[in-house]
Protein backbone atom coordinates (compact mmCIF):
# COMPACT_ATOMS: atom_id res chain seq x y z
CA UNK A 1 0.00 0.00 0.00
CA UNK A 2 1.33 3.54 -0.78
CA UNK A 3 1.30 6.19 1.93
CA UNK A 4 2.72 9.60 0.60
CA UNK A 5 2.91 12.56 2.92
CA UNK A 6 3.93 16.27 2.32
CA UNK A 7 3.48 18.94 4.73
CA UNK A 8 1.19 21.54 3.62
CA UNK A 9 1.00 25.91 3.95
CA UNK A 10 1.15 27.94 7.23
CA UNK A 11 0.67 25.18 9.44
CA UNK A 12 2.82 22.68 7.88
CA UNK A 13 -0.28 20.31 7.79
CA UNK A 14 0.56 16.80 7.15
CA UNK A 15 -1.75 15.94 3.63
CA UNK A 16 -1.82 12.16 3.02
CA UNK A 17 -2.46 10.45 -0.40
CA UNK A 18 -3.28 6.31 0.44
CA UNK A 19 -3.73 4.26 -2.64
CA UNK A 20 -3.48 0.29 -3.14
CA UNK A 21 -0.76 0.72 -5.99
CA UNK A 22 0.37 3.45 -8.07
CA UNK A 23 -1.49 4.25 -11.02
CA UNK A 24 -4.72 3.80 -10.00
CA UNK A 25 -7.50 5.26 -7.92
CA UNK A 26 -6.61 6.41 -4.47
CA UNK A 27 -7.73 9.01 -1.19
CA UNK A 28 -6.80 12.25 -0.07
CA UNK A 29 -6.39 12.45 3.76
CA UNK A 30 -7.33 15.93 4.81
CA UNK A 31 -6.42 19.14 2.58
CA UNK A 32 -4.77 22.08 3.40
CA UNK A 33 -5.46 25.38 1.62
CA UNK A 34 -2.75 24.54 -1.37
CA UNK A 35 -3.99 23.07 -4.25
CA UNK A 36 -0.79 22.57 -6.52
CA UNK A 37 0.94 21.29 -3.35
CA UNK A 38 -2.37 18.36 -2.98
CA UNK A 39 -1.30 17.76 -6.98
CA UNK A 40 2.35 17.63 -6.75
CA UNK A 41 1.46 14.88 -4.02
CA UNK A 42 -0.47 12.83 -5.59
CA UNK A 43 1.25 13.05 -8.62
CA UNK A 44 4.37 11.18 -6.95
CA UNK A 45 2.74 7.66 -7.96
CA UNK A 46 0.16 8.88 -10.69
CA UNK A 47 -2.46 8.07 -7.63
CA UNK A 48 -6.27 9.28 -9.17
CA UNK A 49 -7.69 10.63 -6.14
CA UNK A 50 -11.46 9.47 -5.78
CA UNK A 51 -12.64 10.44 -2.06
CA UNK A 52 -11.39 12.84 0.36
CA UNK A 53 -11.60 12.43 4.00
CA UNK A 54 -11.21 15.03 6.82
CA UNK A 55 -10.15 14.46 10.09
CA UNK A 56 -12.29 17.96 11.21
CA UNK A 57 -12.67 21.14 10.09
CA UNK A 58 -9.64 24.04 10.96
CA UNK A 59 -8.75 25.76 7.82
CA UNK A 60 -5.42 24.10 7.87
CA UNK A 61 -7.09 20.68 6.95
CA UNK A 62 -10.26 21.44 4.99
CA UNK A 63 -9.31 25.50 4.05
CA UNK A 64 -8.65 23.19 0.20
CA UNK A 65 -11.76 20.74 0.40
CA UNK A 66 -13.37 22.61 -2.08
CA UNK A 67 -10.47 23.02 -4.68
CA UNK A 68 -9.65 19.68 -4.46
CA UNK A 69 -13.09 18.31 -4.46
CA UNK A 70 -13.67 19.95 -7.59
CA UNK A 71 -10.31 19.42 -9.23
CA UNK A 72 -11.15 15.37 -8.80
CA UNK A 73 -14.86 15.55 -9.16
CA UNK A 74 -14.29 13.50 -5.48
CA UNK A 75 -16.83 13.80 -2.21
CA UNK A 76 -15.62 15.21 0.64
CA UNK A 77 -16.13 13.22 3.95
CA UNK A 78 -16.56 14.98 7.09
CA UNK A 79 -18.00 14.27 10.62
CA UNK A 80 -21.82 16.54 10.98
CA UNK A 81 -20.59 18.19 14.30
CA UNK A 82 -17.70 20.02 12.55
CA UNK A 83 -19.90 21.35 9.67
CA UNK A 84 -20.59 24.68 11.26
CA UNK A 85 -16.94 25.36 11.17
CA UNK A 86 -16.47 24.27 7.54
CA UNK A 87 -19.30 26.32 6.90
CA UNK A 88 -18.68 29.70 8.73
CA UNK A 89 -15.07 29.93 8.18
CA UNK A 90 -15.04 33.54 9.76
CA UNK A 91 -14.32 32.24 13.20
CA UNK A 92 -11.55 30.64 12.33
CA UNK A 93 -10.28 33.65 9.95
CA UNK A 94 -10.42 35.79 12.69
CA UNK A 95 -7.87 33.94 15.14
CA UNK A 96 -5.48 33.50 12.14
CA UNK A 97 -5.83 37.01 10.78
CA UNK A 98 -7.60 39.36 13.23
CA UNK A 99 -8.91 42.38 11.75
CA UNK A 100 -6.74 42.30 8.97
CA UNK A 101 -7.98 39.61 7.00
CA UNK A 102 -6.83 39.79 3.21
CA UNK A 103 -9.45 40.72 1.13
CA UNK A 104 -11.65 37.91 -0.26
CA UNK A 105 -10.23 35.65 2.20
CA UNK A 106 -13.77 33.65 2.98
CA UNK A 107 -14.27 32.94 -0.61
CA UNK A 108 -10.85 31.01 -0.26
CA UNK A 109 -11.88 29.31 2.27
CA UNK A 110 -15.50 27.92 1.22
CA UNK A 111 -16.27 24.83 1.66
CA UNK A 112 -17.60 21.89 -0.73
CA UNK A 113 -21.33 22.51 -1.73
CA UNK A 114 -22.10 18.99 0.35
CA UNK A 115 -19.83 16.47 2.64
CA UNK A 116 -20.57 12.88 3.02
CA UNK A 117 -20.93 11.97 6.83
CA UNK A 118 -19.04 10.07 8.88
CA UNK A 119 -20.13 8.81 11.72
CA UNK A 120 -18.15 6.56 14.40
CA UNK A 121 -17.43 2.90 13.48
CA UNK A 122 -18.35 3.21 10.17
CA UNK A 123 -16.73 1.33 7.68
CA UNK A 124 -14.89 3.28 4.65
CA UNK A 125 -14.00 1.69 1.32
CA UNK A 126 -12.79 4.46 -0.93
CA UNK A 127 -10.67 3.42 -3.74
CA UNK A 128 -9.85 -0.21 -2.43
CA UNK A 129 -8.67 1.13 0.90
CA UNK A 130 -10.70 -0.07 3.86
CA UNK A 131 -10.44 2.40 7.17
CA UNK A 132 -12.74 2.53 10.18
CA UNK A 133 -13.57 5.65 11.46
CA UNK A 134 -13.15 6.56 14.89
CA UNK A 135 -14.73 9.87 16.35
CA UNK A 136 -12.33 11.49 18.78
CA UNK A 137 -13.91 14.92 19.70
CA UNK A 138 -11.83 17.06 21.95
CA UNK A 139 -9.68 18.79 19.63
CA UNK A 140 -12.99 19.85 17.27
CA UNK A 141 -16.13 17.91 18.28
CA UNK A 142 -16.42 16.20 15.06
CA UNK A 143 -12.55 15.42 14.82
CA UNK A 144 -12.34 11.75 13.71
CA UNK A 145 -9.02 9.58 12.99
CA UNK A 146 -8.79 7.03 10.65
CA UNK A 147 -7.50 3.55 11.42
CA UNK A 148 -6.11 1.05 8.98
CA UNK A 149 -6.25 -2.31 10.51
CA UNK A 150 -4.44 -4.83 8.21
CA UNK A 151 -1.69 -2.08 7.71
CA UNK A 152 -1.59 -1.23 11.78
CA UNK A 153 -1.57 2.43 10.81
CA UNK A 154 -3.75 5.39 12.58
CA UNK A 155 -4.29 8.67 10.87
CA UNK A 156 -4.87 10.78 13.91
CA UNK A 157 -5.84 13.95 12.07
CA UNK A 158 -5.02 16.85 15.27
CA UNK A 159 -5.63 14.14 18.22
CA UNK A 160 -2.17 12.65 19.19
CA UNK A 161 1.28 14.54 18.18
CA UNK A 162 4.68 12.46 19.21
CA UNK A 163 5.06 13.89 22.31
CA UNK A 164 2.00 15.77 22.63
CA UNK A 165 -1.99 16.16 22.03
CA UNK A 166 -4.02 18.75 19.90
CA UNK A 167 -4.80 22.11 21.51
CA UNK A 168 -8.26 22.18 22.30
CA UNK A 169 -8.19 26.58 23.10
CA UNK A 170 -9.75 26.93 19.79
CA UNK A 171 -13.74 27.11 19.43
CA UNK A 172 -15.23 23.55 20.08
CA UNK A 173 -12.25 22.20 21.91
CA UNK A 174 -12.33 20.67 25.32
CA UNK A 175 -9.83 19.12 27.42
CA UNK A 176 -11.40 16.73 29.13
CA UNK A 177 -13.46 15.30 26.19
CA UNK A 178 -9.93 15.07 24.10
CA UNK A 179 -8.43 13.11 27.15
CA UNK A 180 -11.93 10.90 27.27
CA UNK A 181 -11.80 10.13 23.79
CA UNK A 182 -8.02 9.15 23.93
CA UNK A 183 -9.07 6.72 26.70
CA UNK A 184 -11.96 5.15 24.99
CA UNK A 185 -10.71 5.00 21.54
CA UNK A 186 -7.06 5.16 20.74
CA UNK A 187 -5.65 3.68 23.65
CA UNK A 188 -7.34 0.46 23.78
CA UNK A 189 -5.36 -0.04 20.30
CA UNK A 190 -2.29 -2.18 19.88
CA UNK A 191 0.84 -0.66 20.78
CA UNK A 192 2.35 -1.46 17.39
CA UNK A 193 0.03 0.91 15.78
CA UNK A 194 2.33 3.46 13.44
CA UNK A 195 0.57 6.92 14.55
CA UNK A 196 0.48 9.39 11.24
CA UNK A 197 -0.11 12.51 13.00
CA UNK A 198 -1.68 16.15 11.31
CA UNK A 199 1.45 17.74 11.87
CA UNK A 200 4.82 16.82 12.69
CA UNK A 201 6.49 13.03 12.73
CA UNK A 202 5.07 9.71 12.65
CA UNK A 203 5.30 7.79 15.96
CA UNK A 204 3.64 4.54 17.63
CA UNK A 205 0.96 3.96 20.09
CA UNK A 206 3.83 2.24 22.16
CA UNK A 207 6.21 5.18 22.30
CA UNK A 208 3.80 7.78 23.07
CA UNK A 209 2.74 5.65 26.08
CA UNK A 210 5.81 5.64 27.46
CA UNK A 211 6.97 9.00 27.03
CA UNK A 212 3.69 11.52 26.34
CA UNK A 213 3.31 13.30 29.16
CA UNK A 214 -0.37 13.57 28.41
CA UNK A 215 -0.64 10.29 28.30
CA UNK A 216 1.23 9.27 31.39
CA UNK A 217 -2.02 9.21 34.34
CA UNK A 218 -4.44 7.38 31.35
Amino acid sequence: MIIETRSLWLAETNCYVVAPEAGGPGLIIDAPPDIEGIAELVARHQVVPVGLLLTHAHLDHEGGARDAALRWSMQAYLHPDDEWLARDPRIQIAALFGSGAPAGVEDQFAPPERFETLSDGMVLDVAGVTLEVLHTPGHTPGHCCFLQRDEGVLFGGDHLFAGSIGRTDLPGGDFATLLRSMETKVLPLPDETRVLPGHGPATTLARERRTNPFLQEL
